[in-house]
């Protein structure tokens, strides 16, 4: 279990860093320069709490699986930016967004989020199976 955490860290991290630093790319950064916060590999890490899902939605479609996964990870990013927010250390704000929700969460990464639950369901059932 430590290890798919530190798995889902690790992969949540990286996948965040290439995802800003092609973003930059529309700012028209060429340098790619990417950021990201030490609170994200902790956060990208309590995937391990969508593990009983990947169980329990196994029989079901993939797209309704990623769709569930999405929400739940949404309610988590959710959940710990009004904790970071709170203590005055959250690294993301998406105010200045069209989609959000009160900063905290972007709408328009819906895709984004199913691919990376359904990416760490692979995760687990690599590991598990």
């Amino acid at each position: 279990m430590i290890i798919r955490f530190l798995i889902y860290g690790a992969l949540g991290w990286l996948i965040e860093v290439l995802w800003t630093g092609l973003g930059s790319l529309k700012n028209g950064n060429w340098s790619l320069s990417s950021n990201t916060s030490l609170w994200m590999f902790p956060i990208y890490g309590m995937a391990i709490f969508l593990e009983p899902f990947f169980v329990m939605l196994s029989p079901v479609n993939f797209l309704l699986r990623g769709l569930v996964y999405a929400v739940l990870i949404y309610a988590a990013e959710f959940i710990t930016g009004s904790v970071l927010k709170r203590a005055n250390v959250c690294p993301w704000d998406y105010s200045h967004t069209k989609y959000h929700v009160k900063g905290l969460v972007r709408l328009d990464y819906l895709p984004g989020w199913v691919a990376l639950g359904l990416l760490y369901e692979q995760i687990y059932w690599f590991f598990v199976a």
